[in-house]
């Protein structure tokens, strides 16, 4: 069995596979300060509950956007799984996608492993864009090039913002888009403006990004919101849950 994992600043996801099947996979928040016993514990009730035997996983591969998250990783694998995980950076990739950034080495590796994922199921010019701690927008090439994107604040931190920085603004929750685009209170209002306003950038930032693009991309979206703002794009045409996840066992099948 291959083991991933995809740390991210806020959630890490985990994931099992046997051969190119899912098995099993799971969401969890990132703690920077955690150890290597304390996150075995974790997993151990994870892959318990779900009946996983971690003796017959073989190999680990894992990306990473936490720099802390490596010795931590780097020791739960040494000591529990008797393994040592490869890690995923631009390099990784050189068989599968050219990468057309100025500095390959700045790519964060999430952003590499979904290209890759991507590409390597539609098998044609693409914008993915992934809801997490930064909504990130990755552009891919007829060719499979790796051609650059854009970085904005994520939903939850915009909103998190607004609530810290606005007094008077009272803390809504965000997981479920209002009927209507005009608020008739300050709720209404706020839910309003994150969440139909998150779709309209979405489009609009789409829509400035085919105009650089000589070929026109199918639209891809992942990360944990992508399902409730592809509901309200305009541009979006499928969401893609485990990207990430299948990126990573695409690229330890090539290394």
């Amino acid at each position: 069995m291959l083991l991933v994992i995809d740390v991210g600043n806020t959630n890490s996801v985990i994931g099992v596979y046997e051969g190119d099947v899912l098995k099993e996979d799971w969401r969890i928040r990132t703690v920077r300060d955690t150890t290597a016993d304390e996150f075995n514990v974790l997993a151990n009730a994870l892959f318990s509950a779900k009946k996983v035997d971690t003796s017959q996983i073989t190999k680990v591969v894992i990306s990473s956007v936490v720099p802390a998250s490596v010795p931590i990783l780097n020791a739960f694998c040494e000591k529990y799984l008797q393994l040592s995980p490869v890690w995923i950076h631009p390099d990784s990739v050189k068989k599968l996608m050219p990468i057309l950034y100025n500095n390959p080495a700045e790519v964060g590796p999430d952003r590499i492993v979904n290209s890759v994922a991507a590409y390597a199921k539609y098998k044609c010019a693409m914008i993915i864009i992934d809801f997490g701690t930064a909504t990130t927008f990755d552009v891919i090439s007829q060719k499979g090039e790796y051609l650059g994107g854009a970085i904005v604040p994520g939903i939850m931190i915009s909103s998190e913002a607004l609530f810290h920085k606005a007094s008077r603004l009272p803390r809504v929750e965000i997981f479920q888009a209002p009927k209507r685009i005009i608020g008739k209170d300050t709720i209404e209002s706020i839910k309003s403006g994150i969440i139909h306003g998150n779709a309209s950038m979405v489009d609009g930032m789409v829509s400035r990004m085919k105009k650089e693009m000589d070929s026109l991309p199918k639209i891809l979206a992942t990360g944990g919101l992508a399902p409730l703002i592809a509901d309200l794009s305009e541009t979006i045409e499928k969401v893609e849950q485990s990207l990430t996840l299948d990126g990573l066992r695409i690229i330890s099948a090539s290394i």
